[in-house]
């Protein structure tokens, strides 16, 4: 039996770069202290280090999907978020769930346009 996840972390569909959901762990599995905001910021960054290692970046982000526990922690996700992306303004769904894989408190998923 495979160990690790049950899924792929990125995934090339043609020109596109489907990431799976990221929380804003470290590559040892810790979560970031900071709370919602140092959360989501990691979690971002760890797309972006997924995109790079197909060869995108943040810039090919077309949408992204966010997941909050808490859907009172929107606004300094927004923040945080905005901060991350710069001037660019992939379309974005963000909603609450019931809980959070691991207990994280925001998880980000994105969709890039990365022709080959």
């Amino acid at each position: 039996m495979p160990s690790g996840p049950p899924y792929t972390p990125v995934v090339r569909a043609g020109d596109w770069l489907v990431v799976s959901g990221q929380l804003g762990r470290t590559p040892e599995g810790e979560f970031v202290p900071g709370g919602v905001s140092a959360q989501t910021a990691r979690a971002i960054a760890n797309i972006a280090s997924l995109l790079e290692a197909e060869g995108a970046s943040l810039g090919d982000v077309v949408k992204t999907t966010v997941l909050l526990a808490e859907i009172g922690d929107y606004g300094v996700m927004n923040d945080a978020y905005a901060e991350s992306f710069g001037d660019h303004r992939p379309a974005r769904s963000a909603f609450a769930t019931g809980g959070l894989p691991l207990g994280g408190l925001v998880e980000v998923e994105a969709w890039a346009y990365s022709p080959r």
